[in-house]
């Protein structure tokens, strides 16, 4: 296939199994998150893929070419690093071009893709400048064009927004979709930050405990986590998991936490088991009035996250739900009502962490 295909992944360091059969494509054009925790392997699973981990075992491909056995000048592959890595005793000009002038190219054909490439990235203006000269949103611009200068058909980008202000951040999430698509490789993108994973990626593969847990549209595993562990990874504030055992109510479960009764469509199988009901903070609705159906809880603080209001409450049975609001929220130690949205309510089986889905649905993803 065209673009990136990586099978069989393993990396194993002395008795530690790092990555463990890992399987990836990724399409020319496409920009796939590479997403997780600190330390769970993704720099790892980038070098592997570059040709720069020796203790990896992979077969790796590239526009249907085996590049397994060729070294990383070789693969077609661009990388740009979270610390800019630039060579300090050389211009931004000269460090763009350095990949350039290692594969010999005329010196004509060297100025002109540099200047494009410092042209789209905005940074023709500092061409001339030292590293210690830019400023940190210079630096990342450099590195990756640097990266890009070459026309790899795979990209590789290990956090590179981590080390930038959180302007600058801003800024290039809205931006960076733009200039990948402008350059049409295959590109891996590390993050560990859920809103870069949203606003960045085509498809986003959460790596937890050496293998991918799932892999989707970011949308999808916002509002359908595989499992407690992704659940609680995607979301901020987090994910509520509360603790309930189903009952069956014809072909639903009926689930009461907090003092809320959701039924859940086509789960009635679920019934009795120990299990997690999930519910984003967005989907509870907090109201200053009694409801129909509503649920009596306090309010025990209240503080602002973006354009929202972040609430935390005290149901009167004494679970503790944080809820997700537009507008004003009441004083600290009211007592306001509580509804969910039951469509966007997720179940999870406790012991194995796996999300529970109707029946219907297990087929169809099986088929």
């Amino acid at each position: 296939m065209s673009g990136l295909a990586l099978r069989n992944l393993h990396v194993r360091f002395g008795k530690t199994d790092l990555l463990r059969g890992i399987d990836l494509d990724v399409a020319p054009g496409e920009t796939l998150v590479l997403f997780g925790p600190s330390g769970c392997g993704k720099t790892v699973l980038l070098r592997a893929i570059a040709g720069l981990e020796p203790a990896a075992r992979a077969q790796v491909s590239v526009d249907g070419v085996a590049v397994s056995a060729k070294g990383p000048d070789a693969r077609g592959v661009g990388m740009a690093f979270q610390n800019f890595a630039l060579y300090p005793h050389m211009s931004a000009r000269e460090n763009i071009a350095s990949p350039l002038h290692a594969r010999r190219l005329p010196a004509a054909e060297i100025e002109s893709r540099v200047a494009a490439v410092a042209d789209l990235l905005r940074i023709s203006h500092v061409l001339g400048h030292a590293p210690k000269e830019l400023s940190n949103g210079q630096k990342q611009r450099t590195a990756l064009a640097r990266a890009l200068v070459g026309r790899p058909k795979v990209l590789l980008l290990d956090d590179p927004l981590r080390n930038v202000d959180a302007k600058l951040r801003y800024e290039m999430r809205l931006e960076l979709p733009r200039l990948l698509r402008a350059a049409g490789a295959a590109t891996i993108y590390v993050s560990q930050d859920y809103r870069e994973a949203m606003a960045l990626g085509d498809r986003v593969a959460i790596l937890l405990d050496g293998q991918i847990a799932q892999l989707a549209p970011p949308q999808d595993i916002y509002d359908r986590p595989a499992s407690l562990p992704v659940a609680r990874m995607f979301g901020d504030p987090p994910i509520n998991l509360l603790p309930c055992r189903p009952t069956e109510a014809g072909s639903m479960a009926r689930v009461t936490v907090a003092g809320l009764q959701i039924d859940l469509p086509g789960l009635a199988g679920a019934a009795g088991q120990e299990c997690r009901l999930g519910l984003r903070p967005e989907a509870i609705a907090v109201h200053r009035e009694r409801q129909s159906g509503a649920a009596a809880a306090d309010l025990l603080a209240a503080t602002p996250l973006h354009e929202r209001l972040v609430l935390l409450l005290r149901a009167a049975s004494g679970e503790e739900i944080v809820a997700s609001v537009l507008g004003e929220a009441p004083a600290p130690g009211s007592t306001v009502w509580l509804t969910a949205d039951a469509s966007h309510a997720l179940l999870f089986d406790t012991a194995s962490g796996a999300r529970i889905d109707p029946p219907a649905i297990v087929r169809e993803r099986a088929a």
